[in-house]
């Protein structure tokens, strides 16, 4: 029986355990660039003993930035930016990944943001320019481009962005996207495209992850069972790992929940999604989604639930969570010597 400090494979992606550390904005970049506060942020879960980090959304074009503090991977010196702090993650032990994206509609720092249609986000953003199919060819470029140099940086799984209501959401969404072309007809056919882009510059033992909503929040959005039949094709397509996520597609003006159009957040609550592609598809499934809770955590991968276990919050309160989650389920984990004290008898050590 699998545990959550049990080891994972995917590929050539071999973990420690199956703790993920999911991506969370932290708006500290300068023109995109990481730096020592990313360094030390991501180190610091490196050495709390994360299976795999998964570097916050990144973006494929300056105008796909949500904010000007986010970070960028449109230039190969962003890419040189990067090595150090993935080489310092492999150090401690961790693999570590990078999610890709373009806000599309969502962008906040761009005066003329592009989407599927011309449909803002809210009153309180630009209005979008719809994408012609030659811009959406240059887009869907640009994604493999970062790709390119997201493997040159050493990373060791890339993720694409294809939740929240994010540009591969405005396409994939009937809420969002009446187009009457090719991208309308299906609204799989940008997701597939960019999917094939980033997966013609990866190495072909190196796994690609999806962050998808499940489900929308709002009148008229689609449900699970939509979900299940969109990322057949995005397996098709090259998807190894899906990370499995909800909402994001409408304001509160729209939806009348919550700012982020989510409903009230509780322990596991994103959790029935994940069981429900993980019966469906025969590739990794990860869930995300207040479970901080190690042992909650730890059931959900005893029970097949799910494969991984993505611990956002509960690691930005306490880089080493997965040390302690450890501890609190007597399950072995190789940790740093220097924390040995705290953990007396309950861990591993490496010699680091």
């Amino acid at each position: 029986m699998n545990q959550l400090m049990s080891p994972f494979k995917c590929k050539g992606l071999e973990l420690r355990n199956r703790v993920v550390m999911p991506p969370v904005c932290q708006y500290s970049a300068v023109d995109g660039m990481p730096n020592e506060w990313h360094y030390v942020h991501y180190t610091s879960r490196a050495i709390g003993g994360a299976g795999l980090i998964i570097v916050e959304i990144t973006s494929v074009d300056p105008d796909g930035r949500i904010t000007e503090q986010d970070l960028g991977l449109w230039s190969d010196e962003h890419a040189i930016a990067f090595e150090r702090i993935v080489e310092s993650c492999h150090q401690y032990g961790s693999k570590i990944g990078i999610q890709i994206s373009h806000a599309g509609r969502k962008s906040e720092y761009s005066k003329v943001p592009v989407s599927s249609m011309e449909k803002p986000f809210d009153s309180t953003f630009n209005q979008p320019k719809m994408l012609t199919t030659d811009e959406i060819k240059q887009v869907v470029e640009k994604f493999g481009l970062a790709a390119k140099r997201a493997v040159k940086a050493g990373f060791d799984t890339i993720e694409l962005q294809g939740a929240h209501g994010y540009l591969i959401h405005q396409f994939r969404s009937p809420y969002i996207n009446e187009r009457a072309d090719e991208y309308g007809r299906d609204r799989t056919k940008f997701g597939v495209e960019v999917i094939e882009a980033v997966k013609s510059e990866m190495p072909v033992d190196m796994p690609l992850i999806m962050r998808i909503s499940a489900k929308e929040y709002v009148a008229k959005g689609y449900d699970v069972d939509y979900i299940q039949q969109i990322c057949k094709e995005y397996e098709k397509a090259g998807v190894d790992i899906i990370h499995v996520s909800s909402g994001g597609e409408a304001s509160y003006e729209e939806s009348g929940m919550t700012p982020r159009g989510n409903p009230e957040s509780k322990q596991g609550y994103q959790v029935p999604f994940a069981k429900a592609m993980k019966q469906f598809f025969n590739i990794p499934i990860i869930a995300v989604g207040r479970l901080e809770d190690a042992q909650f955590a730890n059931a959900l991968i005893e029970n097949n639930v799910a494969d991984l276990v993505a611990v956002g919050r509960g690691m930005l309160k306490n880089p080493y969570w997965p040390i302690s989650a450890a501890a609190e389920l007597e399950q072995q984990i190789p940790t740093s010597k220097q924390y040995k004290a705290a953990f007396e008898f309950k861990v591993s050590y490496s010699p680091k």
